[in-house]
């Protein structure tokens, strides 16, 4: 089965490379163009990009999917199916129509929750307990065909976007295995999805980082969890922004939401809702790096403002 893999991002570079392990005929990868990125604003490949090189396989970066010329590229490899990861990219019908087996997508949730962007972070900032990866084949609207398999696992307490991305990315490549596998026997299920019960996403932003002391302590700790490690979390305590990276919750309280109730060798308990406290445990003052609340209150005291 001629496979031709379409991704960009880390999560899809996973997958790529499970393809290439597991010995599937991958006859060319479709990533996004290079792109300026970091400090110096240097030209970057993609993570597949990287990989497919790496494994000797052709590559290809259109600028548009909707230009005729990328159509008639996708011909000539003669494609058996399409594999999609988090490609970035809108495939027109014409493109989706053409493989023999059509084309499956993975996506980072137990669809038909969470369609669109960035589906693993809003299951860590909504504080679900359950969440999971999904393939299905893919239609004209996003993230609305029918599922093949799904495979779930629960979210911890503390388990950070970026800890649950890495664990979903080696689930959905392997869930991309299992696919292909029954499709080549004829064996693959479809499934039509609820449409009434899909909820969406939308992207991150640097904008939701400051940290409601309103909210209660679990809702406090998803937050943080949430946007690590992008965007990362904020708060403003006496004056200063410090990124937030770990939360705990701690004992009750009357204070107002924000007091700072102590500062100590345990770091710095704040107040927050429903008579609630969470104690910071780490975090990053401007122009330091990442450290324990407690390294940082050594040489930079804070009032207890209770």
């Amino acid at each position: 089965m001629r496979i031709v893999f379409m991704g960009t991002p880390d999560f899809a570079a996973c997958s790529l490379k499970k393809l290439i392990e597991e010995q599937f005929d991958v006859v060319g990868v479709f990533t996004q163009p290079d792109k300026p990125r970091n400090r110096g604003m240097k030209m970057q490949p993609s993570e597949v990009k990287i990989a497919a090189l790496e494994a000797g396989l052709p590559v290809y970066q259109p600028e548009s999917m909707r230009d005729p010329a990328s159509l008639e590229l996708l011909r000539s490899l003669k494609p058996d199916i399409l594999a999609v990861v988090a490609y970035g990219k809108l495939l027109p019908d014409a493109m989706l129509e053409l493989p023999r087996y059509g084309a499956i997508n993975v996506h980072g949730s137990l669809l038909p929750k969470y369609r669109g962007a960035a589906p693993i972070q809003w299951a860590v900032l909504n504080g679900d307990a359950v969440t999971g990866v999904s393939t299905m084949y893919l239609s004209h609207d996003m993230d609305a065909g029918d599922i093949i398999f799904t495979d779930s696992t629960e979210i911890s307490e503390q388990e950070t976007a970026g800890e649950l991305f890495d664990r979903l990315a080696d689930m959905g490549a392997a869930l991309l295995v299992k696919t292909l596998r029954a499709i080549e026997r004829g064996e693959a299920p479809r499934t039509p999805q609820d449409h009434s019960a899909a909820t969406y996403t939308k992207q991150l932003t640097k904008e939701m980082s400051p940290i409601d002391w309103g909210k209660s302590s679990f809702e406090i700790i998803k937050h943080v969890c949430g946007l690590n490690p992008w965007p990362v979390a904020t708060a403003v305590l006496q004056d200063v922004t410090f990124k937030i990276f770990r939360v705990e919750a701690d004992d009750a309280c009357s204070a107002a939401p924000g007091t700072i109730l102590a500062a100590d060798k345990r770091g710095i308990r704040v107040a927050c809702g429903q008579g609630e406290s969470v104690r910071i445990i780490e975090l990053q003052a401007p122009g330091k790096k990442r450290m324990r609340a407690a390294d940082y209150l050594l040489g930079h005291p804070m009032r207890v403002e209770d």
